[in-house]
């Protein structure tokens, strides 16, 4: 073929994929796109994968996308004529104790609140459906009847030739040798046969892309793991009819593979590969057998297929796959380099989700946006530290494993720590505190007594930290709690334009100088890109603060929402300021004792920020909250840090000071109904859904605006965030339950903990109703949530629970 000298879109990568992108921009009428194979297609990581495929994932919008595979897959061989394989014999997962068995009885409510089916099985039941197996140790299980498998290369193939008849160019055997950039714009690639010029470029390389990102200054952390499996002799009682079956406590996944047994791991602590580079010519290869490393997988497969032990191994599979920081596959447009976009890292998920993520991304070039909220694999929530080997490869190793294990809430990862750490960290924990992380941040999620190791326990019950948390919430609700908020992103926005900018992005008018505006940021349906605070320090210098999961990603879209002329500068100043948070009803007499100001209502009301000297130091101090109650956010320079904290813990004593973890945070905010973003709130939610259009100023113009008011007119919403507290106070939430009004299902819990104020576990979730959401349609309905299975009652209510008129926050 010869390369033409300029296309739409040049697509890297010719797995499932890339293939998949290639089809789907083809679909939306974009013929002018090319896919470059360095090789032959499929001849990387997709080849050898077991063809797995999944009607669901872990959320609810990548479960839209499993879906979307599924139903492409099962008309694809029809659209192309070629051949796939795919065939749905469901799939079935077993729990051999009651902790697993309550996560997959939880992991069903959720997909039917998706409308995905699931069906619980006795241990009798997974006998008949798989009867080879040996139930002996079997609680029980869940079925998923539209879960299916497929031959990965065949329907790579399908794919490919769909994107062929729609015009689309794909060319085997073309590195790609660089990637053409021009004023901070991906323009097109050189290859051996020439250069293409392009309007877009994609990255779909699979276990290369972080080596392709790393030439460009993009951040693509993922690393290649061995990835074993097992295939038998022909083996008596292996019927194309069998459901895939996954023994997750035993690390196992069990597959009919003509009239053979498939048998696949995913071991606690993975192999990674690849440290020093791949080779050149690496193509279909496979990687040395290691019995040694895989043995323990098939010991317990011959405990739970015990005819296993008599049939021969006719081949011992190891190629590599590439995994990520987090177990979440990369998708999106790179924030270092505008018109290079990703899909990769997908954690031996790929032939599941490449039929989806192919639309997704496709959606994303054509239309500037992704077809619902992608959070949850968006390239933006990742750090750049995280493309560090000395950080990636422990970390993937353990990220593999965790596939399989136990999805226990809070979980931790317990590699690469200790990346980032605050001012504060040797003094937390000489407090004994347990430490999360967020970001590579080290922070205080907890506090042990004195004598007690600071140390997770997990469970999907009450967790070893409940008690400590719920000391920690009353404390702060009574006296003073003490909160590490060092880890929010802050950013300085500066210059001439700078306010004009500003007024323009943000919901709330932010002109006044001294005030912290909580404010949203929108796209143009209305949806919430962000959800921060914006503080006028003075004429022309604004400060940022947000979350520091979200860190890269809100400053991306505020770099790409300043419009190209304006002079306005950004500056990151997220580690040049410590920050303590100060809350509770005594913390204006503990903060009077230290500061220079008067802290009075009258002279420091609620919103507004001064500067204070405390000690020897000049301290930015905001009176916000997001625990509910009165207090103080201060922002300290970082060389001050600490002496400020010793002058605070010393006076603290007579107050009732404590050190306050994130858990107690999180429970005081969802007793005040404070939305998060990623979980409440996210670019599909309008601002007016989530009741915070008290932060518009329609006065003024900023993007979004006239959706929400379009919405705003309608007089109706038909979906609205609601909060819940189960009747019950034993039972706990954790998110994505489904919420049923009068039997009917009309809404899922979006986050949720335990509130030690209310007495309840506390939850927040969108509630749909065509005729409309409203008080009278909240109060005239019985509410119940499911959990694990069973509904439960549970009250409702459109205003916050805890202190509805936010009496105690602005005192």
């Amino acid at each position: 073929m010869t390369l033409p000298s300029k296309a739409r879109v040049v697509i890297i990568g010719g797995g499932i994929v890339g293939c998949s992108i290639a089809y789907h921009l083809g679909k939306l009428g974009w013929s002018d796109t090319v896919l470059l194979e360095r090789k032959k297609l499929t001849s990387g990581t997709t080849w050898h994968a077991a063809g797995l495929v999944r009607a669901s994932l872990y959320t609810e919008n990548l479960t839209k996308l499993a879906k979307y595979t599924v139903d492409l897959y099962t008309g694809l061989e029809a659209e192309t004529g070629q051949a796939t394989g795919f065939v749905q014999p469901g799939s079935l997962s077993i729990a051999t104790n009651e902790a697993r068995f309550e996560e997959l009885l939880r992991g069903m409510d959720m997909l039917h609140a998706f409308d995905v089916p699931a069906e619980k099985v006795t241990a009798a039941q997974v006998q008949e459906k798989w009867p080879l197996m040996n139930v002996s140790d079997v609680l029980g299980g869940v079925f998923y009847p539209k879960d299916g498998k497929c031959n990965p290369a065949d329907t790579t193939m399908a794919l490919a030739r769909g994107a062929r008849m729609k015009g689309v160019k794909i060319a085997e055997d073309v590195k790609v040798e660089e990637v053409l950039v021009e004023n901070g714009r991906a323009v097109g690639v050189r290859t051996p046969e020439g250069t293409i010029r392009a309007d877009y470029v994609v990255c779909a390389s699979g276990m290369w892309s972080r080596e392709i990102g790393a030439k460009l200054g993009v951040n693509i952390p993922l690393h290649a793991c061995e990835h074993f499996y097992i295939v038998t002799e022909p083996m008596e009682g292996m019927t194309a009819n069998l459901p895939v079956m996954r023994d997750m406590d035993a690390c196992a996944y069990y597959k009919e593979d003509a009239g053979k047994l498939l048998l696949g791991a995913f071991e606690p602590k993975a192999k990674p590969w690849g440290m020093d580079g791949i080779r050149e010519d690496f193509a279909f290869d496979e990687l040395p057998e290691d019995f040694d490393h895989f043995q323990p997988i098939l010991e317990g497969a011959i405990h739970r297929v015990p005819s296993l032990e008599k049939v021969g191994i006719r081949k011992f599979f190891n190629g590599p796959e590439s995994f990520t920081a987090d177990q979440r596959y990369i998708l999106g447009p790179a924030p270092e380099l505008e018109n290079f976009f990703v899909a990769a890292g997908f954690n031996s998920i790929g032939i599941q989700s490449g039929g989806g993520a192919g639309m997704a991304l496709a959606h994303w070039i054509v239309n500037g946006e992704p077809p619902f909220d992608l959070w949850d694999v968006d390239i933006r929530r990742l750090m750049p530290h995280m493309s560090r080997k000395s950080f990636l490869v422990p970390r993937v190793s353990e990220a593999l494993g965790l596939l399989y294990a136990m999805h226990w809430p809070y979980r931790q990862f317990e590699s690469s720590r200790n990346v980032r750490q605050t001012a504060f960290y040797e003094d937390w924990k000489s407090l004994n505190a347990c430490f999360g992380e967020v970001a590579g941040w080290e922070r205080p999620n907890w506090y042990a007594p004195k004598g007690v190791k600071p140390e997770y326990q997990y469970s999907y019950g009450r967790q070893n930290w409940f008690d400590y948390c719920g000391a920690e919430c009353r404390n702060t609700r009574e006296n003073v709690g003490l909160l590490d908020l060092s880890t929010f992103a802050k950013f300085l926005v500066v210059g001439p334009d700078a306010e004009a900018e500003l007024q323009r992005i943000c919901t709330a008018n932010v002109a006044a100088v001294g005030r912290a505006h909580y404010t949203q940021w929108l796209n143009d349906k209305g949806g919430i890109e962000a959800d921060l605070t914006v503080t006028r320090l003075r004429d022309g210098r604004f400060m940022v603060v947000t979350a520091a999961a979200t860190a890269t990603r809100d400053w991306h879209y505020l770099k790409s929402a300043i419009r190209p002329e304006a002079r306005v500068d950004l500056i990151d100043v997220t580690t040049a300021f410590a920050a303590l948070g100060v809350m509770g009803p005594k913390s204006r007499a503990l903060l009077s004792k230290l500061a220079d100001a008067d802290l009075s209502h009258e002279s420091f009301p609620f919103g507004t920020t001064q500067g204070i000297e405390i000690g020897a130091a000049r301290v930015l101090a905001q009176r916000i909250s997001y625990v509910g109650e009165l207090g103080w956010e201060l922002y300290i320079p970082a060389e001050f840090a600490r002496g400020v904290l010793k002058l605070i813990l010393e006076a603290g004593a007579e107050f009732g000071l404590k050190p306050t973890g994130m858990h107690a945070m999180d429970s005081m905010r969802i007793e005040k109904a404070f939305r998060h973003w990623g979980h409440d709130i996210g670019t599909h939610d309008t601002i007016l859904e989530a009741g915070l259009g008290f932060t518009c100023d329609f006065s003024k113009d900023f993007i979004g605006k006239a959706a929400v008011e379009k919405q705003r007119a309608g007089n109706v919403l038909k979906r609205r965030m609601v909060q819940f507290a189960m009747e019950d106070p034993a039972l706990l939430l954790y998110h994505n339950e489904p919420i049923y009004r009068d039997g009917r299902r009309v809404g899922l819990v979006t986050s949720a903990n335990y509130g030690h104020t209310l007495g309840a576990a506390i939850g927040m979730g969108y509630v749909s109703h065509d005729a409309g959401v409203d008080a009278d349609f909240i109060k005239s309905g019985k509410f119940e949530i499911a959990i694990a299975g069973v509904r439960h009652a549970a009250r409702a209510s459109l205003r916050p629970m805890q202190d509805p008129s936010g009496a105690r926050m602005k005192a």
